[in-house]
C-alpha cells in the first residue's frame, strides 16, 4: 500500500463464505472503520494511525471493495444489501476476538454501520457517522438539488449492464472526477492513495458497487420499512462537511435525532470526504466523542 496504514497487521478473514480483508493496529477499546464510495480502506491512511494509540483500530474493505470478496448478482440484489455488509462485519469482529466495538462509518460504510446498528444492537458501543443522513429520508425528500448532487445513485442502480459500461469505458476518469467533485475547496488526495483506489477499480468492483447502489433503491428500502420506529440506541456522533451537499441540504442533527437517543454532532470545514479533507479535526472530533461516552465503560 505504498507506505500506507504501513503499521497495520493485514489479513483476510472468511465469513460465512465471503473473504473480508482487515488491518488491525493498536490496542485498547476496538473501533472499526468502514469507508465509502469510491474509496477502499486506505482512506482512512490519515486517520486509523492516529486512533490506534488508544484503540484496537480495525479497517475492513466492504464486500465488493478493495481486496475484498465480490459476490456474484442476485436478482434482488440482496447480496449487496447493507444488512449483507453488516454482517459481514459483525462477523469479521467477532472473529478478531471483538464481541462489542464502536463502528465509524463514512459514506456508503456509514450507511453499513445504520444498520450494523439496528441489526446487531448488542454489538455497537457507539456510533460515528459521517456525512451522511439515513438513505430512506434521503430517497424521501428528493428535491432538483439532490437528484443533481445525488445523480450517480440514480445512474448506478440503473439495471445492468448501462452503468457498468459507462463506467469502465474511463473509470480512471469517473473516480478522480467523483473526488473532485464532491470534495471542498482546496481539497488534496494522497496520490498514494488514489492510486490504491484505481488498482482496486477493476470491472469486477464496478459491478459490485453498482449492486451496492441497486440494493440502496430496493432491498435496503424493505429492510428500512421493516425498521421504521427502530432507534439506534447507543450514543450515535454525526459528523458532516460544511461545504458538502450534506452539510448545505439537510439539518444533520436534527435528520439524526429522529433515528437515535442519543445525538451529538458537528460540522467540519470540508467537503464530502471528511477523513481526507480534514483528518486532524475528525480524529479530535472522535477522541472528544470516544471520551466522552467513556468507551473503554461501554465495550
Amino acid at each position: 500500500m505504498s507506505g500506507l496504514l504501513e503499521d497495520f497487521r493485514f489479513r483476510v478473514v472468511d465469513v460465512d463464505g465471503v473473504r473480508v480483508r482487515a488491518g488491525v493496529a493498536g490496542s485498547g477499546p476496538p473501533v472499526l472503520l468502514l469507508h465509502g464510495y469510491p474509496q477502499t480502506q486506505v482512506m482512512w491512511h490519515a486517520v486509523a494511525p492516529q486512533l490506534a494509540r488508544e484503540h484496537t483500530v480495525v479497517t475492513a474493505d466492504l464486500r465488493g471493495c478493495g481486496d475484498s470478496s465480490k459476490p456474484g448478482s442476485e436478482p434482488d440484489h440482496a447480496g449487496y444489501s447493507k444488512r449483507a455488509m453488516a454482517g459481514d462485519q459483525v462477523g469479521l469482529m467477532a472473529r478478531l476476538g471483538f464481541d462489542r466495538f464502536a463502528v465509524v462509518g463514512h459514506d456508503r460504510g456509514a450507511r453499513v454501520a445504520h444498520r450494523l446498528c439496528l441489526d446487531h444492537p448488542e454489538r455497537v458501543a457507539a456510533a460515528a457517522l459521517l456525512d451522511i443522513v439515513p438513505t430512506r429520508y434521503a430517497l424521501a425528500t428528493v428535491d432538483r438539488s439532490t437528484a443533481e448532487a445525488y445523480f450517480h445513485w440514480f445512474l448506478l442502480a440503473q439495471p445492468a449492464d448501462l452503468p457498468e459500461r459507462l463506467i469502465g469505458g474511463a473509470p480512471e476518469h469517473w473516480l478522480r472526477s467523483a473526488l473532485q467533485r464532491w470534495s471542498g475547496p482546496g481539497a488534496r488526495f494522497d496520490e498514494a492513495a488514489v492510486a490504491e483506489y484505481l488498482r482496486c477499480f477493476d470491472s469486477a468492483t464496478v459491478h459490485a458497487t453498482c449492486e451496492d447502489y441497486r440494493a440502496a433503491a430496493t432491498v435496503d428500502q424493505e429492510h428500512d420499512v421493516s425498521s421504521a420506529g427502530e432507534l439506534i440506541r447507543c450514543p450515535l456522533l454525526a459528523l458532516w462537511g460544511a461545504h458538502g451537499f450534506v452539510g448545505r441540504q439537510y439539518d444533520v442533527l436534527r435528520v439524526w435525532r429522529r433515528y437515535g437517543t442519543d445525538v451529538r454532532g458537528s460540522a467540519v470545514d470540508c467537503g464530502h470526504f471528511v477523513p481526507e479533507e480534514r483528518p486532524a479535526d475528525t480524529v479530535a472530533a472522535l477522541r472528544d466523542f470516544f471520551a466522552e461516552v467513556r468507551l473503554d465503560t461501554l465495550i
